[in-house]
């Protein structure tokens, strides 16, 4: 099963590599991990997407509490949060594929950020949902390079 996991915590060195710890020590695979700071520069935001039973993810979770530098830990259940992600991805287009494309783009909400004769980079936003169902268009064409910065939530 698939959790999404926020942890505020201080920022300081060392931090992230006692969270992520705690999730390998538990058993845990780590689907995505972001960190970044907040709007209070002395905190940071670890979210990340774990695959694991909720008996293992509790466990987690206390253990989580307990660590120094550890604010709050937050379990987002399902509609319990607002999720996005963003990717960049490079597809093949040449001047046959290019209109079809673009029309996928447009359905998307998406963006065109960098073109090329014999490709262009497209960035978008959205839930898993979206990501996958764009991926999935884009993918006949022929993708190139893919970044993605995994998901990022906020409680409601």
């Amino acid at each position: 099963m698939r959790h999404t996991i926020s942890v505020l915590v201080e920022n300081k060195f060392g931090v992230l590599a006692r969270v992520s710890g705690m999730f390998s020590g538990r058993g845990f695979n780590i689907d995505s991990l972001n960190v970044a700071p907040t709007h209070d520069a002395s905190l940071s935001r670890i979210t990340t997407v774990l695959k694991g039973d909720e008996a293992s993810l509790d466990l987690c979770i206390k253990q989580l509490r307990k660590l120094i530098n550890v604010v709050e830990v937050l379990d987002f259940k399902e509609d319990q949060a607002v999720a996005r992600e963003l990717i960049l991805v490079k597809v093949s287009a040449d001047a046959r594929t290019r209109p079809e494309i673009l029309q996928i783009k447009e359905i998307f909400r998406a963006k065109i950020v960098n073109l090329t004769q014999d490709s262009l980079i497209i960035e978008a936003t959205g839930d898993d949902q979206k990501i996958a169902a764009l991926l999935g268009l884009l993918e006949p064409f022929g993708i190139l390079e893919l970044a993605r910065t995994g998901r990022l939530a906020l409680k409601r």
